[in-house]
């Protein structure tokens, strides 16, 4: 973060200052106990929790100040405080203006699945040019997203920042501070539906991704998507599809190279671009059919998207193929979990040869009037792709997807209760040769931890 003084601060989010106006700031953060000598405290409040209990815990480390919606009571005259009315707002308030200090483009990426992967490979693809910042891991809330907008410096050429939400207004609200050139959804499914009454609500929550476009922007969309397809927007739209038609850019010539990737060719307007991505799914042709449209927009050649694409690298515990001892393969998608994204990892599990294939399946949650069908739905699937073994995890699993795999000739159904249970009945199961695909919804199971445990493990 280049430094700013707490006045320009304070003039960025509205706020009332008790302090040193010259007081500069490099770096912001919301964890009291993790907190740098120097850094601005934003205490945030949660339903468990007030940030605000803690503002002299931080301050006692160093901190050079805090936001608060409550001044303390005693007001150190060492320390500079700025009071507003919401501190997440003003988190925000402050991105936005902190934004606006720099002149490059900057690609905003939402949708229902996919955004992560999407967000590592277009900022590979930019890397190949620009100095790129991109969102760290999956920061992409109303927190992550505007810290990351603060960690842009005076090196940075372009960057991709990813949006989630879980409410109206949310995708808006950021799409107010990033003010983005690009804008991309990458599709709409029935993540989230806990939260809305149906996926044509997530489609309206996700579309406010265009209401902050810049001038001259782009909106890149899925127009394999149903629903995206129903969308008429006022700005330039770039639709990218499977199969030639006529569109901004569209897939052809698909092929596996085994387990580890797949080649194919994304036609453009402009162009053609024969890639090799490094990744066993078939929807990634689709993401770096919108990379490729985003990338041609900003300038890059064909050499540097073809080059770019080829090193992407799946973020942690997302699709990461793992070779462990004895030729045993470990399918690593454990980061979270929806029908869609389980019955896709299924298919690369079901090409796995020379051995077992086994899938160790959690309860997926967040689907709303979709869970039980989402649940039958990967269930049958598993047999009937002749999956061996499926090892299932959960309350919603032994409720809908257990009898549905066992039902469509799944020949060896078993369910447990815990992670653990499962874990350990893995390990007598995981043989030389064989594959294990781990997925599950993230907080309810935490998988990464089964993936970790395996990757330790002396077989």
């Amino acid at each position: 973060m280049i430094p700013v003084t707490a006045a320009q601060m304070r003039a960025a989010v509205c706020g009332v200052l008790h302090g040193d106006p010259e007081r500069a700031v490099s770096e912001l953060s919301t964890d009291s106990r993790s907190i740098a000598p120097g850094a601005w405290f934003v205490p945030l409040t949660g339903e468990r929790f007030d940030g605000h209990d803690y503002i002299d815990m931080a301050l006692e480390k160093g901190a050079a100040g805090c936001f608060c919606a409550r001044l303390p009571e005693r007001l150190r005259p060492d320390r500079t405080y700025i009071q507003v009315e919401d501190t997440r707002r003003a988190l925000r308030d402050l991105a936005g203006w902190y934004r606006g200090r720099f002149d490059l483009p900057i690609v905003q990426i939402t949708g229902s699945m996919g955004k992560t992967t999407l967000k590592e490979l277009l900022a590979e693809v930019l890397s190949q040019r620009y100095r790129t910042l991109k969102t760290p891991g999956n920061l992409n809330g109303d927190i992550g997203a505007p810290l990351t907008l603060l960690s842009l410096e005076s090196t940075h050429q372009a960057a991709v920042i990813e949006t989630g939400m879980d409410e109206f207004g949310q995708i808006r609200a950021l799409g107010q501070a990033i003010r983005p050139d690009i804008a991309i959804i990458t599709n709409i499914s029935d993540v989230h539906l806990s939260h809305f009454g149906s996926r044509e609500d997530i489609l309206r929550a996700k579309a406010e991704i265009f209401e902050n476009l810049r001038p001259g922007g782009l909106a890149v969309l899925s127009g394999d998507d149903p629903l995206l397809a129903t969308l008429h927007l006022d700005c330039e739209t770039a639709w990218c599809r499977f199969g030639s038609s006529p569109c901004a850019a569209y897939v052809e010539q698909m092929e596996y190279q085994g387990m580890e990737g797949l080649r194919c060719t994304i036609v453009t307007e402009k162009d053609r671009y024969p890639l090799y991505i490094p990744s066993p799914a078939a929807h990634m042709a689709s993401l770096a059919a919108m990379a490729v449209v985003a990338a041609e927009r900003l300038g890059l050649t064909r050499e540097e998207i073809i080059r770019g694409v080829a090193a992407y690298t799946p973020a942690d515990n997302r699709l990461r193929l793992e070779r462990l001892p004895g030729g045993r393969l470990m399918i690593n998608d454990s980061y979270n979990a929806n029908p869609k994204s389980v019955r896709a990892d299924l298919r690369i599990l079901a090409r796995h040869t020379g051995g077992k294939r086994i899938a160790m399946l959690g309860d997926m949650t967040e689907l709303g009037t979709a869970e039980e069908e989402g649940h039958r739905s990967v269930g049958r699937l598993t047999g009937e792709l002749g999956i061996e073994v499926l090892l299932a995890v959960g309350p919603r699993s032994q409720r809908w997807m257990v009898p549905e795999a066992e039902g469509a000739g799944c020949p060896d159904v078993r369910w447990f209760s815990s992670r653990d249970e499962a874990r350990d009945a893995l390990l007598t199961l995981f043989g030389p040769g064989d594959a294990v695909l781990l997925k599950a919804s993230h907080f309810l199971n935490r998988f990464d931890l089964a993936a970790d445990y395996l990757r330790e493990y002396s077989f």
